[in-house]
C-alpha cells in the first residue's frame, strides 16, 4: 500500500505559524529552523533543490512584508472597530490569513507542489477562511471578520478591495477538464462585496468602484461604478395581546 506522509501535517503547522511570527520579528534561530524544516518537508514532498527554492523563498520576506504591512494599513482603516495598528498585527484573523497567503502564493509562484496548499488549509482551519495559494490578490487588501470567505484558485482581485464574511468567488462550473482555465472571477479596485455575496465565472469582471451589497448572487461581469443589491420584502407588525 502507498504511503503518502500523513504525518507532514503535523510538520506544517509550526512551520507554518513561525513562519509567520519571524516574518515580523526575525531570529537567527527561528530562521534555522524554518530552512531546516523547509527542507525536511520538500525532502518528504520529493521536491529536488530545496535549499534553492528557500534561498529564493527567503529573498522575497521582505517584498511580503512590505505589502503586509499595506494590508494592516488597510484594517485599521476601513475597520471602525480597530483602535491601533497592533491590534491589527496580533487580533485579527482576516490579516492572519492574508499573510498565510501571500507566504504560500509565493511558493506557489516558485512551482512548489502541494505544501502552499498545506499552508492555506491549516489557516483556513483557524479563520475559516479558504483563499487557493493560486488566487492574485492585489495592495492594500481588507478582509471584515472574514469566516466562511472562499476565494478560488484563478480569482484575481485588484488593489483596495474590501471582502466580507461568507463572500464566494468560484467557479460557475465544476468540470476537471476545466483544470487549466480561467474559472474564477477578477475584482477591478475599490471594490466592496458585502457579507454572503457570491459570484461566480472566470468571465466574470466586476468593474472598478463598485459595491456589491449583501446576498448578492452574480453570474454576469458588473460595469464599473455600480450598485448591485438584492431587495426582498422584510414585513414588520405589533402584536396584538402578545399573539402574533
Amino acid at each position: 500500500m502507498k504511503k503518502y506522509n500523513i504525518r507532514l501535517k503535523e510538520l506544517i503547522k509550526p512551520f507554518t505559524k513561525r513562519l509567520f511570527y519571524n516574518l515580523f520579528d526575525e531570529q537567527e534561530s527561528e530562521t534555522l529552523y524554518l530552512k531546516d524544516t523547509f527542507l525536511e518537508i520538500t525532502s518528504n514532498l520529493n521536491i529536488e533543490n530545496g535549499a534553492g527554492i528557500w534561498n529564493e523563498f527567503q529573498g522575497t520576506f521582505l517584498t511580503i512584508r512590505k505589502k503586509l504591512d499595506l494590508d494592516a494599513a488597510s484594517f485599521l482603516k476601513n475597520d471602525p472597530a480597530s483602535t491601533c495598528i497592533q491590534e491589527v498585527y496580533l487580533a485579527y484573523p482576516g490579516f492572519y490569513a492574508i499573510s498565510i497567503y501571500r507566504l504560500s502564493h509565493q511558493l506557489h509562484l516558485l512551482k512548489v507542489p502541494i505544501m502552499p496548499r498545506m499552508m492555506s488549509e491549516y489557516v483556513h482551519g483557524i479563520t475559516g477562511i479558504d483563499i487557493h495559494p493560486g488566487a492574485t490578490i492585489g495592495d492594500s487588501f481588507f478582509l471584515d471578520h472574514g469566516t466562511g470567505i472562499v476565494i478560488g484558485e484563478t480569482s484575481v482581485i485588484k488593489s483596495n478591495v474590501k471582502i466580507f464574511q461568507g463572500v464566494t468567488l468560484g467557479g460557475l462550473q465544476v468540470k476537471k477538464d476545466m483544470q487549466s482555465t480561467k474559472r474564477h472571477p477578477t475584482i477591478e479596485d475599490n471594490v466592496t462585496i458585502y457579507a454572503n455575496a457570491t459570484i461566480l465565472g472566470g468571465d466574470i469582471v466586476i468593474g472598478a468602484n463598485t459595491t456589491i451589497g449583501a446576498n448578492v448572487w452574480i453570474t454576469q461581469s458588473v460595469p464599473e461604478n455600480s450598485l448591485v443589491t438584492y431587495q426582498t420584502e422584510i414585513k414588520i407588525r405589533p402584536k396584538k395581546n402578545g399573539i402574533h
